[in-house]
C-alpha cells in the first residue's frame, strides 16, 4: 500500500521500475501532466486512476474526484483543459444505481470544469476482485505561449503560495471511513482549479512551478519540487492555513496536516516580484479566496522542505515513506 502513497516508496517504484521500462526524455521530468508537441501545438497529457473508498464522502464521490484530479494535473502544466477520456472498472454485483450516480457527478463536474468526456471504457471484474467503482482517466489540454510551468523552474526568492486551507479531503475521507465524528462535518475541498489558473496567469507567465498537493499532502509535493530544482523550501509553521478542525482531528489521530491530502488546492513558486500581485488575483477568485504566502523557495539545504516552528525552532519535513491516509483519491 505504501507503494501507492506519493511518497518515497512511490518514487522508488518509479525511478526502478517504471522509468527504466519506458525511459525518454518526455517521462524524466515526472511531472504531473506532460507537455508534448504535436502538429504546431503544445498539449498537456495526463492520465489517473481513482480507487478511493468509500465512494462517497462528504463534499464529493469517486467520480468529480476523477474529473477534477486530471483538469488540475493539466491545470499544473498551466494548460488549459479540453478533453477527458473515463474508463470504469466494475465490480460484479455493484448497483446500477452507484454506477449512475457516479457517472452524473463526472458529467455536472466536467460542465464545471468546462470540459467534454469525449471517450471512455467499461470492463466487468467478478464479485471479491474489485471494490465496486474504479475509474480511470485521462485528459487533454493546450498550453499558452510563453508558459514554462515545471519543477525544475523553482529558483532561490520564489515566494511559495498555497492556494487554501489543507487537509480538509484527506480527513473528509478518513472520517466517513472509519465513522468517526469531530463535532462539525468536515468536507472535500475537490475542485477543479483550471480557472484559478489561468487568472494567475493573466497576472504573468512567469509563474515557475504549480502542483497540486494530493497524496502525501504539502510536504510530499514541496519535497518533490526542492528535489527536482536542487534548491531548499523554508516555510513558517504560523502561515500555513490549516482549519481547526482539521487540527483538532490531526491532533486525536496523530497526524501531520502537511501530510494530508487535498483534491482543491495548489501550491504555486512565484517570482518575488510578482508575488503580491499573484496572490491578490488569487485571493479575488473563489478558488484561491484563502491564499497565503507560507515561505520562500531557498539556497540553503537544497533538496530539503525545513519549517519554522512556532515556537522559534526549526524541524525538518522529509518526504513521507508511503501515506499516512490510503486509497485517499
Amino acid at each position: 500500500m505504501g507503494h501507492g502513497g506519493g511518497g518515497a516508496l512511490s518514487a522508488e517504484l518509479i525511478e526502478q521500475v517504471f522509468a527504466p521500462a519506458y525511459g525518454n526524455a518526455l517521462l524524466a521530468g515526472l511531472t504531473d501532466s506532460a507537455v508534448l508537441h504535436l502538429g504546431g501545438a503544445r498539449l498537456a497529457l495526463s492520465t489517473d486512476s481513482y480507487v478511493v473508498r468509500p465512494l462517497f464522502f462528504p463534499g464529493g464521490c469517486v467520480g468529480d474526484l476523477a474529473v477534477n484530479g486530471t483538469v488540475n494535473d493539466l491545470a499544473m502544466s498551466g494548460a488549459r483543459p479540453a478533453y477527458l477520456s473515463a474508463a470504469f472498472v466494475l465490480e460484479e454485483g455493484v448497483a446500477l444505481s452507484v454506477v449512475e450516480r457516479v457517472a452524473r457527478a463526472m458529467g455536472a463536474a466536467a460542465e464545471t470544469a468546462g470540459v467534454t468526456i469525449a471517450t471512455g471504457d467499461t470492463k466487468v471484474v467478478e464479485a471479491g476482485h474489485g471494490d465496486g467503482v474504479y475509474v480511470t482517466t485521462a485528459g487533454v489540454g493546450l498550453v499558452p505561449e510563453r508558459v514554462d510551468i515545471r519543477p525544475q523552474r523553482a529558483r532561490p526568492g520564489d515566494a511559495v503560495i498555497v492556494s487554501g486551507p489543507i487537509g480538509l479531503h484527506g480527513v473528509a475521507v478518513l472520517s466517513v471511513r472509519e465513522g468517526l465524528e469531530f463535532g462539525v462535518e468536515i468536507a472535500s475541498d475537490t475542485a477543479p482549479l483550471a480557472d484559478l489558473v489561468a487568472t494567475m496567469l493573466d497576472v504573468t507567465p512567469e509563474i515557475h512551478v504549480l502542483r497540486d498537493p494530493t497524496r502525501g499532502g504539502l510536504a510530499a509535493s514541496l519535497n518533490e519540487i526542492a528535489r527536482a530544482s536542487g534548491t531548499g523550501v523554508r516555510l513558517s509553521e504560523r502561515a500555513v492555513p490549516v482549519p481547526d478542525a482539521v487540527a483538532n482531528a490531526c491532533g486525536f489521530l496523530g497526524l501531520d496536516p502537511l501530510y494530508v491530502a487535498n483534491e482543491g488546492r495548489l501550491v504555486a513558486f512565484v517570482p518575488p516580484a510578482d508575488a503580491e500581485a499573484v496572490l491578490a488575483a488569487m485571493r479575488a477568485h473563489p478558488q484561491g479566496a484563502g491564499a497565503v504566502i507560507v515561505g520562500e523557495c531557498v539556497a540553503e539545504h537544497p533538496g530539503m522542505v525545513v519549517v519554522a516552528t512556532g515556537l522559534g525552532g526549526t524541524r525538518v519535513v522529509d518526504l513521507p515513506l508511503g501515506e499516512q491516509l490510503p486509497r485517499i483519491c
